[in-house]
């Protein structure tokens, strides 16, 4: 399921750096330089700049959906205020497909530091103040999914970390740190991700019933078969 796309989609065991192509401070060279190209002149030569941007929209979606349609389930890592990936997830959901969404804690300690520093400083407090209201700093240091993907995801399927930087996956599979791990050995996951990965060859996993107050079985992982013995064979074709 190796795929980079605004938050990102991708197999979680490479421990890759998340690059998107669309969110906020992440685009790639290339994609930085064709939004540079983009252009609300109403012109002729207006018209055809913001076409030949948008043309691409077809391939994209190709892409997308080509992304859903051949994965049996689908990882989204989504801090809440960089990149929204509605349209990957409902479709997901469609399908019938789980959505395992990693929504990791929102800080921002470069800017509580620089905070601290300029605390006697009244034109500096007034400045940071403002800039607080004209860019996306918005604290979540408990990574509160958005109210948009609890219903669509479910409640069991929510992690607030990957777990990369857990002794036991850095020396079976020697990664180097990354800046997720560092971000996660400031603040370790109370649920990472890839636990739960590793139990799916040992059970499928179960869902909470309001109704009838316990775990029932979890339909969204009936394409999973289960061996006598309790181990997951693996999905169906």
């Amino acid at each position: 399921m190796l795929r980079e796309f605004g938050a990102i989609v991708f197999d979680p065991w490479n421990n890759p750096e998340v690059r998107g192509l669309h969110g906020y401070g992440r685009e790639t060279s290339a994609s930085a330089r064709a939004r540079e190209a983009w252009t609300f002149e109403d012109s002729r030569s207006g018209a055809s700049r913001r076409a030949k941007l948008t043309g691409h929209y077809w391939e994209t979606l190709h892409i997308d959906l080509r992304m859903v349609d051949t994965a049996d389930f689908v990882i989204a890592y989504c801090p809440t205020n960089i990149y929204s990936v509605v349209h990957e997830i409902a479709l997901s959901r469609l399908e019938r497909k789980p959505v395992l969404f990693v929504s990791p804690p929102i800080e921002f300690p470069s800017y509580d530091a620089l905070a601290k520093y300029l605390a006697n400083d009244t034109v500096g407090t007034s400045l940071l103040e403002k800039l607080k209201t004209e860019l996306p700093i918005k604290p979540n240091e408990r990574g509160i999914p958005s109210l948009w993907y609890m219903p669509l995801v479910g409640g069991e399927n929510f992690f607030d970390g990957f777990g990369f930087q857990l002794t036991t996956y850095r020396k079976r599979h020697g990664w180097k740190g990354t800046a997720i791990d560092e971000r996660e050995r400031r603040r370790p996951p109370v649920r990472p991700l890839l636990p739960f990965l590793e139990s799916l060859n040992e059970r499928l996993p179960a869902k909470w019933d309001n109704r009838r107050k316990t775990y029932v079985r979890n339909d969204d992982w009936l394409l999973w078969n289960i061996q006598e013995s309790g181990k997951v064979e693996g999905p169906h074709s």
